[in-house]
């Protein structure tokens, strides 16, 4: 009680830096930076973009760069998993670059400090930030989403839910994002496989590695829903993927075996072992 009391009253004063002035203003120059080298033909490899403001690692500079190549034409997001929103992928968005959205997780405090923080300090987008408790399934997922006001094309979607990213992403069609970004197992390595559904799975479940999909699965349902992967954060598992029809002489395709060398990855793919003789769905697409 004591730490949900601290989180929801105090967490301003330890993010408030991230909301100033004069990062906007940095994140401003640095969009119009980007549209300058669009126009000169010189664009940086998006792996150089990193930065992180509120995101986790640096995927807030990475999605910053994508969006300011598409000028921003559609600033709405939808982002489950991502307890109370503040360290999030999309918050960084909202607050430096007038998004608004949706927030999604099954944790009742979470959503509750989410609701409290960003209901005092916002952005000047009139729409506000819809946020809703619920826990995820591939059975409801259209439902919630539409039911929150939301449908058709949006900016970003960010899923982060520790289990059944995959299953829930593949049954999603009631939004089109230009920019998915969506966590993947790279324990799994480059192996194509996939935890079987569980629409009651909770972390950790039977085992702490045994849940989710391989970044390998992952990029073959994104190819199948019409997504080519483009980049993912310095560790490797923060997959971010480009709907096809969108920048494509601009920002090339890449591969999952490129996005997964970072030393960590050797550690992390060392813990399959535990469960290597499990049940996986594979070439499930």
């Amino acid at each position: 009680m004591l730490k949900h009391y601290l989180k929801k009253y105090l967490k301003y004063y330890k993010v408030r830096g991230r909301m100033s002035l004069s990062v906007n203003l940095q994140q401003q120059r640095l969009y119009l930076y980007y549209r300058d080298l669009l126009k000169e033909n010189a664009l940086p490899d998006i792996q150089d973009t990193g930065l992180k403001v509120f995101s986790q690692f640096e995927e807030d500079g990475m999605l910053l760069y994508l969006f300011a190549l598409l000028d921003m034409p559609n600033r709405t997001f939808i982002e489950f998993g991502s307890d109370d929103g503040i360290n999030s992928n999309s918050a960084n968005l909202y607050y430096h670059h007038r998004f608004t959205g949706l927030f999604m997780d099954g944790n009742p405090q979470a959503i509750e400090r989410g609701k409290h923080f960003f209901s005092r300090h916002k952005n000047t987008n009139p729409k506000p930030v819809v946020f809703k408790e619920t826990m995820i399934t591939a059975e409801n997922i259209n439902e919630l989403i539409k039911d929150a006001g939301f449908e058709g094309e949006i900016g970003l979607l960010s899923i982060d839910i520790d289990g059944n990213d995959y299953w829930v992403w593949k049954a999603m069609d009631v939004v089109q994002p230009q920019v998915v970004i969506i966590e993947t197992h790279n324990e799994f390595g480059m192996n194509d496989i996939v935890v079987p559904y569980d629409p009651e799975y909770m972390y950790p479940g039977k085992h702490p590695t045994y849940h989710g999909a391989s970044p390998v699965a992952m990029t073959k349902l994104a190819k199948h829903k019409g997504y080519r992967l483009v980049g993912a954060n310095e560790l490797g598992f923060n997959f971010i993927f480009l709907r096809e029809d969108l920048l494509v002489d601009e920002v090339p395709t890449v591969s999952v075996e490129s996005l997964l060398q970072h030393h960590s990855n050797k550690e992390a793919q060392a813990r399959f072992q535990a469960v290597k003789d499990w049940e996986f769905v594979t070439d499930e697409l």
